[in-house]
């Protein structure tokens, strides 16, 4: 991935500490419907695990596991799973998905249930001290929107045109909704918690989000480190191959476009569809191979890295697609029909044109946002395939770091934030504090 020298940030004073004296766990679930709040979970305790610790996945006896937890997945190596608590180090270091919904304890009012790992994130910070306890909240990538921007995106999304936006926002600030979200997001992010280290990874810091909501914590991306870029490998034996996951529901919306673009390409294109429901598209057995089951996360792996093209969504895809390098397209799914056709959490992709702006020729940017839209799809997967115009110069590895270390990577500041613990496990509060004033833990 490219890199750019950052400026540090001053020094910590705590010495270095062994692992041993922070024990680590794991509270992975799904926040709304994308599986990548799981896998990036995982990827944490990957770096946790690979810098010396041993990830814990706890849960209480007799307490299923959240839907969808149970895998297959890339699991830290080594990862024990345990189904009583037992305190062998002074701290607690938590990893969990959007602390406030999924682990927080449950509150008076409407959408007031507990979270899924509230039972478990509240016997740690019993067992350990809340003093002694960092819960790391892993908020939605690129989503650092200000208020203001937040609500035009809700309006967006909820089919407001843009010829209607102007008078719709101005009723909406008069009726105080920008306000109203601003309290329940602060409310449902738990940022009133002093040990609740909220990290917002994203491409680049949103100065705005900042000044609205000083206790987040925006940093650069938390990379899978699954893959090693691929460089100019050889076509796998397999043949010329495209894998796509399929993830959103309105994938089968462009699936034929897909195809048929694919369909005149010479040599011939095989396409693989990951994805988590029955799919309906046919197409011939020797160009499209559908698996709606879930695939052992070696074969993905191996799949993914050696695949010409890769057509990814969310989040953790988008970031896995960066960290091997190589060309990709992205779809998260749109909503409505016809003319009122638009884009479903755009923000991600978004961000990542941004960021990339100065590095992608004008006609291979066009193809990457039309894409995103459902638009002219036919053409552009054509276009990719046969690496027509800015397809031949498609940049690799992901954007320059927008961050002073060590807030450029988020994987390298969680690994901080724990050795800090290590070196003083009654001084949670305190490290948090410095994480939020943009110090080194």
């Amino acid at each position: 991935m490219r890199s750019r020298p950052g400026r540090s940030t001053a020094p910590s004073p705590r010495r270095p500490a062994k692992p041993g004296r922070v024990d680590v766990y794991l509270f992975p679930a799904v926040i709304g419907g994308g599986l990548g709040d799981i896998e990036e979970t995982l990827a944490a305790g990957r770096r946790l695990a690979a810098a010396g610790w041993t990830p814990r996945l706890y849960r209480h006896e007799g307490r299923p596991l959240p839907r969808e937890v149970s895998g297959p997945w890339d699991w830290p190596v080594p990862l024990e799973r345990v189904d009583r608590l037992d305190r062998r180090a002074p701290a607690a270091l938590t990893i969990t998905p959007a602390w406030g919904v999924s682990a927080a304890p449950g509150r008076s009012g409407a959408m007031g249930r507990p979270g899924p790992w509230a039972e478990e994130a509240d016997e740690v910070e019993r067992a350990y001290g809340s003093d002694s306890t960092v819960h790391v909240s892993l908020e939605e990538f690129a989503r650092t929107l200000s208020v203001a921007r937040e609500n035009r995106e809700r309006l967006r999304e909820g089919g407001v045109s843009s010829r209607a936006m102007a008078g719709r926002l101005r009723a909406s600030v008069e009726a105080g909704e920008e306000e109203r979200f601003r309290k329940a997001f602060e409310r449902f992010r738990a940022f009133d918690r002093p040990n609740v280290l909220h990290l917002f990874a994203t491409f680049r810091r949103d100065p705005r989000f900042a000044r609205e909501f000083p206790t987040a914590v925006q940093t650069g991306p938390l990379w899978p480190h699954r893959y090693r870029p691929v460089g100019r490998a050889p076509p796998p034996a397999r043949g010329r191959e495209w894998v796509w996951y399929a993830s959103p529901a309105s994938a089968e919306r462009i699936a034929p476009e897909v195809l048929h673009g694919l369909a005149t390409v010479k040599p011939p294109v095989r396409l693989l569809v990951r994805t988590p429901r029955p799919w309906k598209v046919g197409w011939s057995a020797g160009e499209l191979e559908v698996r709606d089951h879930p695939l052992p996360a070696a074969e993905w792996t191996d799949r993914f890295r050696g695949a010409e093209l890769r057509i990814v969504t969310g989040s953790r895809t988008l970031l896995e697609a960066l960290e091997v390098g190589g060309p990709f397209l992205y779809f998260n799914g749109v909503l409505g029909r016809g003319s009122a056709t638009r884009r479903h959490r755009p923000e991600k992709v978004a961000a990542w044109l941004e960021a990339e702006r100065a590095q992608l020729p004008s006609d291979l940017r066009r193809d990457l946002a039309d894409f995103a839209r459902g638009r002219r799809v036919r053409a552009v997967v054509r276009r990719a395939a046969e690496r027509t115009g800015g397809w031949r110069r498609f940049p690799r590895g992901g954007p320059a770091p927008g961050f002073r270390p060590p807030f450029d990577d988020a994987g390298e500041l969680i690994e901080k934030v724990a050795r800090a613990l290590a070196g003083d496990p009654r001084d949670a509060p305190e490290i948090v504090r410095r994480v939020r004033a943009g110090l080194n833990p």
